[in-house]
């Protein structure tokens, strides 16, 4: 099947991407691991001793950044429908964070009110579709924060793809009635076009 003219622009632009290359020059799995980077480098999410779930990890760029923060000194659990490649001092689980059983999976790992930092760069597959895509991400947004409320310690945090439209400033609202700071982030290696940003919410009080 030949490349439409819209795949052939997109392959373009990401080659041609400066944070693209930068990783590769870097030895980051994923561009994404920049997003991480700045927020973590303005806010000092990442701290030694920490337990941080990372959901929606695949290829494991931010898994990859944390483990570097850690140097083994803490708990990292990675999350992803996808195959994920092993990484020092990480515990890896393949599976659909949206059903239940891989939940229990992953809960089975940590006890409860032991996280730290839940991370989630989760995101559904596309359809080009507003009236779709929107309601699917928030999904998984909501099962982010759903796992957050039962799994963080107090004073923990959390930093979640949000996508705008359709229910943001309600989760917003949830969120702030549940963290002492909440602020949305759009890192320089987000792609402007793209509706998603970052809600980080510091300071769980349960």
């Amino acid at each position: 099947m030949s490349r439409t003219k819209s795949s052939k622009r997109w392959l373009q632009e990401h080659f041609d991407d400066v944070y693209v290359k930068k990783a590769q020059a870097e030895g980051y799995r994923s561009r994404a691991v920049y997003k991480l980077k700045e927020v973590d480098e303005k806010e000092s999410l990442l701290k030694s001793g920490m337990t941080v779930v990372d959901l929606g990890a695949a290829p494991g760029g931010w898994t990859q950044y944390v483990s570097e923060r850690l140097q083994g000194r803490g708990r990292i659990v990675a999350l992803d429908i996808l195959p994920m490649d092993s990484l020092p001092d990480v515990d890896v689980i393949h599976g659909d964070f949206r059903e239940d059983d891989v939940l229990q999976q992953l809960m089975a790992l940590i006890p409860e009110r032991s996280v730290d930092l839940v991370l989630s760069d989760m995101a559904p597959n596309m359809s080009g579709t507003t009236a779709i895509d929107i309601p699917r991400a928030m999904y998984l947004v909501e099962l982010a924060f759903d796992f957050a409320d039962k799994m963080l310690k107090p004073g923990g945090s959390m930093l979640v793809k949000i996508f705008h439209g359709s229910g943001f400033d309600d989760l917003v609202k949830q969120a702030k009635a549940s963290f002492d700071k909440v602020v949305i982030r759009k890192p320089a290696a987000s792609r402007a076009r793209s509706k998603e940003t970052y809600l980080l919410a510091k300071g769980y009080n349960l």
